[in-house]
This record gives C-alpha cells, structure tokens and sequence, in this order.
C-alpha cells in the first residue's frame, strides 16, 4: 500500500493537467468492458485516493496541500465517472446491481473519512477548503445514486433522453440549415419559429 501511495503522490500534481487516471488504471478500466467489473474498479480508484488524502492530511510536508488538492479532484471525477457507467450501462438495458452496491459499501466508508477531515481543520485547509467540499458533497449524491431504485433510475434516464431528443429535433431539425427565403424574411410580430413553445413563460405572446 505504502508504495501505490507515493506512487500516487508523484502521479497528483500531473491530474490536473492530463486526467484523474494513472496509465495503468486506464488499461485496467479498458480491459473491463463488462459495467460491473468497471464499477467495482472505479470504487477501489476512488478509495486510494481518500486513503492517499488521509496519509497527507496526517503527515506534515512541504507542498502537501497542493497534491491534496488535486487528488480529491481526481477523487470527485472518479466518482462522476462512476455515475456516466451507471447512467451508459441502465440506458443500454445493462446490469449493474453487483457493482453498485460495492460502490455504495465503498461510499459508506469513504463520506466519514472525508467528514473527518473537515471537521478537523487542518492548518492548511484553506488550499484545499473547496476540493474537499466538493468531494464530500460528490459523494454524497453518488452514494444517493448508487442506493436509488434501479427501475426508477432507468425510467428517469430515458425520459432525459427522450427530451433531450425532442430538443434537438427542434433546434437542429429541417428548415434551420438552408432556409427559404420566406424562411428568411424577418418577423417583427412572431417569435423565432424554431423555439420550443415550451420555453416561453407565462403569458408570453
């Protein structure tokens, strides 16, 4: 563990540049195609950062903060990428029940640590105040995601879809490319034609 820790260290600094993966985790993620197996990958990526976070806030070394504060952001973006397999996989009819509840079991133990962290108020907290926030209330709506209802989840997903189908039938449909040139004459007294009656407000003509 000590060694995947500093080697984790020495990766921090370059997520915020490149991505919030190691080369090595993003073959791991490639070679698991199944939703499942991902899941569970992203929940162990997730915890050796709040494990890599814990060790810092705990030892007192120059430049610390920064490599704190990068780290729960990569944390926060494993979590979201958690939640995009989810979201890809129940939309294409996929399941996902075994590696959801390893990421809620996950989640469960890695929200205290974070809290924890917080109230503690390390001397260097203001470097990092809104990473850490950010993180915490990540995983607090992941952690809600991952326990929600699967079917209620699924049906959420693809009445978002639906609509955002319909929205872009509406702006990018036929007769907004190459219009007519009645198309094109202008209408003091109508709205744009192409937007959606549904964005209008309450007694807009």
């Amino acid at each position: 563990m000590k060694s995947l820790l500093w080697c984790l260290i020495i990766a921090a600094p370059l997520w915020a540049q490149r991505d919030f993966l190691t080369a090595n985790e993003v073959d791991q993620i490639r070679e698991a195609q199944e939703p499942n197996e991902r899941l569970k990958l992203y929940a162990k990526f997730a915890k050796e950062r709040v494990e890599l976070v814990q060790s810092l806030v705990n030892k007192e070394k120059p430049g610390r903060s920064l490599m704190i504060h990068d780290t729960l952001e990569a944390y926060s973006k494993v979590l979201d990428a958690i939640d995009d397999v989810t979201d890809d996989a129940l939309l294409r009819k996929l399941e996902v029940k075994l590696g959801l509840d390893v990421v809620a079991a996950t989640e469960k133990q890695m929200l205290p640590v974070l809290e924890k962290i917080q109230n503690s108020r390390p001397k260097d907290l203001a470097r990092y105040d809104f990473a850490l926030q950010q993180a915490i209330e990540t995983t607090q709506d992941s952690l809600a995601a991952s326990q929600e209802d699967l079917e209620r989840r699924s049906q959420s997903l693809e009445a978002r879809e639906e609509k955002q189908k319909k929205e872009m039938q509406q702006t990018s449909g036929p007769g907004n490319g190459d219009k007519s040139d009645d198309d094109k004459k202008p209408d003091s007294t109508q709205p744009p034609k192409r937007k959606a009656p549904t964005l209008k407000r309450p007694g807009e003509q």
